[in-house]
């Protein structure tokens, strides 16, 4: 997820408790008995969500969804086979200080996921954002930066080993343009490009079976952000670096286009024996004075979610797809875009928006 370093004094959640009917009314079911997602999606297939809590979170006017909220885990049992932390394994979170982890919530959701039978995608190891100020702010030489990095890596990897089934190991490493973020990421900035070979390595040392993953937002469509990180991913691998995956976040918008080649992109890494992967899928939308989204944002959001889903089917190596949380009562979307909101495939009561009949529907299809 895009940087969250920021102190919340109100976490204004759009409050959608009496939608029109017209934007709740579910179109015809396709799928038969199969009334969750997970029961829905193919065999073999992750259908997966980001569990709330942690990081830009610990500020919130609320307890933490994931230990609080009794509903909130009885539908993220029922609906899903993939979890994601979205926060709860970031470096801020999960490494406050130097000599202290804190495993907590983290082993929660690792046992919560065992537990219903899910599977956990573990996020993220190597990041510029998110990071504690004792890292970002500490002074340190090259090598003591690096071991810090390699002890983190495997200290975090082989605590989860054999629990989480994909890493995003390097997290947001260019710029749009395509650029290597040399400035903002410590790690690149201060012990070169070559520490993301390292990073991989680390982690194929402390869980060999897990799969590790390249991640980034904006590499939905062929550009220069995607370009870069199939350059970078040819190279590493001819070079025997254990990079196993490619995926897209997907933080998507109704502002904007959808990105129609989305596809045709994911095809190209599978094409380079890699797996593929959307990780964080969301859907904003710029909301009426009422703050409540016309039938008409409604419908092209649940257009945008099935699009998505349906090209990730279509790609043979893409088995994982993942929204960023599933009710709109804990979206990180209006804390970051002022005026924006109702992102999710679910209201804040956990009533099914059509995005979700959709998604059904489409897995559905596919079963």
């Amino acid at each position: 997820m895009r940087s969250a370093r920021l102190v919340i004094a109100l976490f204004a959640a759009v409050a959608l408790s009496a939608p029109p009917a017209s934007a709740v009314s579910a179109p015809p079911d396709v799928s038969g008995h199969k009334q969750t997602l997970r029961s829905a999606a193919p065999k073999g297939f992750h259908i997966g969500t980001a569990v709330a809590g942690g990081g830009h979170h610990e500020n919130q006017p609320y307890p933490d969804p994931f230990t609080s909220d009794s509903e909130y885990r009885k539908v993220l049992a029922a609906e899903f086979n993939s979890v994601s932390p979205e926060n709860q394994m970031k470096w801020e979170y999960i490494h406050p200080e130097r000599g202290r982890y804190n495993f907590g919530m983290a082993d929660a959701i690792v046992r919560f996921a065992k537990q219903n039978r899910q599977v956990v995608r573990g996020h993220t190891l190597m990041w510029h954002s998110q990071n504690p100020e004792w890292l970002e702010q500490g002074d340190f030489t090259a090598a003591e930066l690096r071991e810090i990095l390699r002890e983190h890596i495997m200290t975090v990897v082989g605590r989860y080993k054999g629990k989480v089934q994909q890493w995003d190991v390097a997290n947001e490493i260019f710029t749009d343009a395509g650029a290597l973020r040399t400035t903002e990421n410590i790690w690149i900035r201060e012990l070169g490009p070559g520490i993301v070979a390292d990073a991989f390595r680390w982690a194929h040392q402390a869980d060999p079976k897990a799969k590790l993953f390249f991640n980034d937002y904006n590499v939905e469509s062929v550009n220069a952000k995607s370009d870069a990180y199939y350059a970078l991913i040819k190279e590493l691998r001819a070079a025997g670096v254990p990079v196993h995956g490619f995926s897209a976040q997907a933080h998507l918008s109704l502002d904007y286009g959808f990105p129609d080649d989305l596809e045709r992109n994911l095809k190209r890494f599978a094409d380079l024996r890699l797996e593929t992967a959307i990780t964080e899928l969301d859907v904003r939308m710029t909301l009426p004075a009422s703050g409540v989204p016309t039938a008409a944002q409604l419908q092209q959001q649940a257009d945008y979610y099935q699009r998505t889903l349906a090209a990730c089917l279509k790609v043979r190596t893409c088995k994982s797809f993942t929204i960023w949380g599933f009710t709109d009562k804990y979206s990180w979307v209006p804390v970051f875009f002022q005026g924006q909101g109702a992102a999710t495939v679910m209201w804040n009561d956990f009533g099914r928006k059509q995005a979700y009949y959709a998604l059904r529907s489409t897995l559905a299809k596919r079963a």
